[in-house]
């Protein structure tokens, strides 16, 4: 639902898609192919929201600021299911993992990745092109150039997805089970672990480096560092 308040209406570029299930609130500018997920909540009650061309908002995310604060997602920014932006600036192609928390007058920069579960705290300013985890967010590496091109062909599926909506999202019945012939979905983008070990086999040595950085999960979901050192821990065999 998108709602006007205290009168400011949002702006909605008519090429994104906003669910009916999602709420937008007042002084929020929405840009060209934006994807606002079900449960999304969008609040400019207090301050402005501008979200940029080609970003994606995900299901149950939150976006909101203390009174007089805006809020940009610059082009393209990612953000995953169940995120929270509180007041902060989303650079230009950056992904926020799911369930992250990015607070007030943060920044992260170009082409960063935010880590699934991450706390980014006040007032953080993160580089372009870093890797950003754990509770409290720590910068543990650069975001190589396999990474961004893997982040931004996670993008541009969600950047391509309003007009499908658009063209075929409609209230149904169910089924009551499932018909002969059913059409499968074709797997047309991997995670990061899996695009990186494609053969299965033993992964070149350019392969093997890219495989050593942390792996992902769908929709933004690196391992917060808490399950990045765990999985550093050494594993017992069973006797």
């Amino acid at each position: 639902m998108i709602y006007e308040f205290d009168g400011f209406r949002p702006v909605v570029h008519e090429s994104s898609f906003i669910h009916p299930n999602a709420t937008v609130t007042g002084n929020v500018t929405i840009g060209r192919d934006v994807y606002v997920g079900p449960g999304a909540a969008i609040r400019g009650d207090w301050g402005a929201i501008v979200i940029e061309d080609g970003c994606n908002v995900q299901e149950n995310c939150t976006i909101h600021m203390f009174p007089g604060v805006t809020v940009v997602l610059e082009t393209s920014a990612h953000i995953g299911h169940g995120a929270i932006i509180h007041g902060a600036r989303i650079c230009r192609n950056a992904m926020i993992g799911m369930n992250a928390v990015v607070m007030d007058n943060a920044t992260i920069g170009a082409e960063c990745i935010v880590g699934a579960l991450t706390f980014v705290p006040a007032e953080m300013q993160v580089p372009a092109r870093k890797l950003v985890v754990g509770s409290p967010a720590k910068i543990v590496k650069d975001v190589s150039d396999d990474m961004v091109a893997w982040k931004t062909e996670g993008t541009q599926l969600y950047q391509a997805l309003p007009a499908r909506l658009h063209a075929t999202l409609k209230p149904c019945e169910p089924l009551r089970e499932i018909p002969a012939g059913r059409a499968e979905q074709p797997m047309s983008y991997r995670t990061w672990h899996e695009a990186n070990n494609a053969d299965g086999g033993i992964p070149s040595e350019g392969a093997k480096r890219r495989s050593e950085e942390p792996q992902n999960a769908p929709d933004g979901g690196i391992p917060s560092g808490g399950a990045k050192r765990r999985s550093e821990e050494p594993r017992l065999r069973e006797s």
